[in-house]
């Protein structure tokens, strides 16, 4: 039996044995269509990528990272769930969102961070959403898997209208199926996602003409707004699948202003690559948390956040993937603590937002420290 058939087995059995039996019932029923749809391989722009052999999609080669990814064992995964050490001792601090529907998109640069990798540009007029997930589990069920840390700080529906929504990957985490079909009833942009994940957004009802899949490389233009899907090491995976769809990170450009999200990564050498076609960047949202020596090839530590952030010639550095979900052992507050220390041995500037904070990049909040009352 193939390792992922096996731990899609396992997730199941802790649903049924953890939410009763209505719930387990629930989730066998629901599941397979959060799994989303597999790629047809005989799509010429799937079958012809350069990524894309036997069957799968690869990273590209790499000095500093391989290409197999490994999966946490079993045991890694009961702690994940059920340990509390580490976690937050109180309510996580939530700012107000300054956003909505009747907002003028600023004409510069601000972010704001939703909690996880979840976020919004705001570029020179034009919005753009990454890896939007507001379900209170990122899980194939909501009634097991990881659960949020904290509330999503603005409705889904309460957001202002956004140019593009971006997909990173296919896991759970980056791609929601209920957040997706939220958005392809409350706005009406088009999602820009990796080769293949087409085929998700499809099963769940996304119309086609807003679905565009890109190759790394690729470049997507609407009107003022340029977005590149660049490259990322890591893996993709739903149900029973693996690396049956590409990952990737995004370039998002202005008339002259540039973003970079790294989704998610481990370090390797096409950092320097990005920077160098890119670049220079006014600001990066870097991964920094559920890192790990088990998995170090998919999920960057802070010290390989402020390294890449310097290889991709960026200006703020934004930290995401932490602070929401616990998919890693490490305590809850480790990845910024370890980033600042780091950032600030290269003089890296950091902005550190509470979810929903809106941080402008040319101004950006001094750091003070909220993460420290409930760590």
């Amino acid at each position: 039996m193939s390792k992922e058939r096996s731990g899609v087995r396992k997730t199941l059995l802790l649903a049924a044995l953890t939410a009763g039996a209505g719930a387990a019932a629930w989730t066998f029923r629901k599941v397979p269509v959060a799994f989303g749809r597999r790629p047809d391989p005989s799509d010429p722009r799937v079958r012809n990528s350069p990524q894309y052999r036997d069957g799968v999609f690869h990273n590209a080669p790499s000095e500093l990272a391989r290409d197999s990814v490994g999966s946490p064992d079993a045991g890694t995964v009961r702690r994940m769930l059920f340990e509390r050490d580490g976690l937050p001792t109180g309510p996580v601090p939530l700012a107000r969102f300054e956003g909505g529907p009747h907002v003028e998109a600023a004409e510069g640069v601000q972010l704001t961070w939703f909690g996880h990798a979840s976020a919004l540009v705001e570029i020179e007029g034009s919005r753009v959403l990454l890896d939007p997930i507001w379900s209170e589990r990122c899980s194939p069920s909501q009634h097991v898997g990881p659960k949020r840390l904290h509330p999503v700080p603005v409705e889904l529906e309460d957001l202002p209208a956004v140019d593009v929504v971006l997909i990173s990957h296919d896991h759970y985490d980056h791609l929601d199926m209920e957040t997706v079909q939220r958005l392809t009833r409350s706005q009406s942009a088009p999602f820009a996602v990796p080769l293949g994940i087409g085929g998700h957004l499809r099963s769940w009802g996304v119309p086609e003409h807003r679905i565009i899949e890109l190759d790394w490389d690729e470049t997507c233009t609407l009107g003022d707004l340029t977005v590149v899907l660049t490259s990322a090491h890591h893996f993709s995976g739903r149900g029973t699948t693996r690396n049956t769809t590409l990952w990737g990170s995004w370039v998002i450009a202005g008339p002259t202003r540039k973003v970079y999200y790294t989704g998610d990564s481990g370090y390797f050498e096409g950092y320097a690559r990005i920077g160098e076609q890119h670049g220079p960047f006014d600001a990066a949202l870097v991964q920094i948390g559920a890192y790990d020596p088990a998995w170090a090839d998919i999920h960057m530590t802070p010290e390989d956040a402020v390294r890449a952030h310097r290889e991709l010639r960026a200006g703020l550095l934004v930290p995401v993937h932490w602070c929401t979900f616990r998919l890693g052992l490490h305590p809850w507050a480790e990845p910024v603590e370890r980033l600042l220390v780091a950032a600030k041995e290269h003089a890296v500037p950091v902005a550190v937002p509470r979810p929903g904070q809106r941080v402008d990049v040319d101004s950006p909040p001094e750091l003070d420290g909220w993460w420290e009352s409930v760590a």
